[in-house]
């Protein structure tokens, strides 16, 4: 019986964002000096709507990082499984039906 790694865990298989590795770098640390000028505007007691209006701004940054990260895993991580078939292959799909569902939860 061959099951899928536990998550994070894939010995010996590339992720698809690999290629772009240094884009999602260079993005997540945009995302981080944005976090901390959030942090800065509360210190600076700065107006609550300019505080909002940025935090929006960090949440569209991070759910395009997201979206990126799961199209690359369909692309490359659920693909490789389904053409291999059988259980890694529907582990791989429960565990992109999984993250979808964080990715669109709400509260």
């Amino acid at each position: 019986m061959t099951t899928a790694p536990p998550a994070g865990e894939d010995i010996g298989h590339s992720h698809g964002y690999i290629t772009d590795q240094a884009k999602y770098v260079n993005r997540l640390k945009r995302i981080e000096g944005q976090a901390r000028g959030i942090r800065t505007m509360v210190e600076d007691e700065k107006y609550c709507i300019d505080i909002l209006t940025q935090i929006s701004a960090l949440t569209s940054a991070l759910q395009a990082v997201a979206v990126g990260l799961l199209d690359d895993h369909l692309r490359h991580c659920v693909v490789d499984a389904a053409r291999a078939g059988g259980e890694e292959s529907d582990a791989k799909i429960a565990e992109a039906t999984a993250a979808i569902t964080r990715l669109v939860r709400r509260g």
